[in-house]
């Protein structure tokens, strides 16, 4: 049986994107850990694991009865957790649709066989991998504002020494309030 590594993800914008790997290089050291490639750079909101094609299929339709206003997003927290050795990127309160849109795909997915963490759901951005010595953390007062606008469905797949994450599906999350 053929499976694909998934996970459902926020994508950042290529403009953010490229801005988070900047501040990364003027903020932290090269030693301090591997950098995550710029096109890697998301906001998971439920690991799948090793998914077959009719799981795939299962939780992509239920991904697309999903009907939640976007919301907006502020990163303006970061963080370091030594033991995974990861940097990453948050933000200070999570606002209730990212924490319900995370609540309700991790849910399913867990209800269709893919086991979720027992770690509570910590919204993040992974800047750096390997980071298992301490890191110096940048004085607060950095601050992203992202209008998430919808959700995707990404496999990654590891080849030639790198990580690459493919978009498979994406769903629109309906208007934000006020918009």
């Amino acid at each position: 049986m053929t499976t694909q590594r998934l996970f459902f993800a926020l994508e950042l914008p290529t403009a953010l994107q490229q801005t988070l790997v900047q501040w990364r290089a003027d903020n932290f050291p090269s030693e301090a850990g591997k950098p995550v490639a710029a096109a890697n750079l998301h906001l998971t909101l439920a690991f799948l694991g090793e998914v077959s094609a009719a799981t795939s299929q299962t939780l992509q339709q239920l991904a697309a009865r999903i009907q939640q206003p976007g919301f907006t997003l502020d990163l303006d927290d970061a963080g370091h957790w030594p033991r995974p050795g990861v940097v990453w990127l948050g933000c200070q309160r999570a606002p209730r649709g990212l924490l319900q849109l995370a609540s309700l795909l991790r849910a399913q997915a867990a209800r269709h066989g893919c086991a979720q963490g027992t770690q509570p759901f910590h919204p993040h951005v992974t800047l750096l991998r390997h980071a298992t010595s301490p890191v110096a953390l940048p004085p607060r007062g950095f601050h992203w504002q992202l209008q998430v606008t919808h959700f995707s469905l990404f496999a990654s797949t590891y080849a030639q020494g790198r990580t690459r994450y493919k978009r498979l599906a994406r769903w629109p999350l309906s208007p934000h309030p006020g918009d």
